[in-house]
């Protein structure tokens, strides 16, 4: 994998009404692992993960530009509609 290539990727829990949480990685399977392990506070709660979604971006900048759109309100819309099943 190039260095510089960033990934956007949005977890979903297995609850009966399941929880998602958007994150920017380098590596998915790695941060996921961290999340499962309990490694992430925001997420611990709501163990265990499973990737639901991984967006390649080509740079950096792209990349903490879209997880920023994810976690504000229109992103977060953004997401229910395209995401959510």
């Amino acid at each position: 994998m190039h260095g510089d290539k960033r990934f956007v990727y949005v977890l979903k829990n297995a609850e009966a009404t399941p929880h998602y949480y958007s994150g920017l990685t380098s590596d998915p399977r790695r941060r996921l692992d961290d999340h499962n392990a309990g490694r992430c506070p925001h997420t611990a709660r709501h163990r265990p993960w499973q990737l639901h979604l991984v967006i390649e971006f080509p740079d950096e900048q792209r990349a903490i530009q879209f997880e920023r759109y994810l976690k504000s309100g229109s992103g977060r819309a953004f997401g229910r509609r395209h995401f959510e099943e």
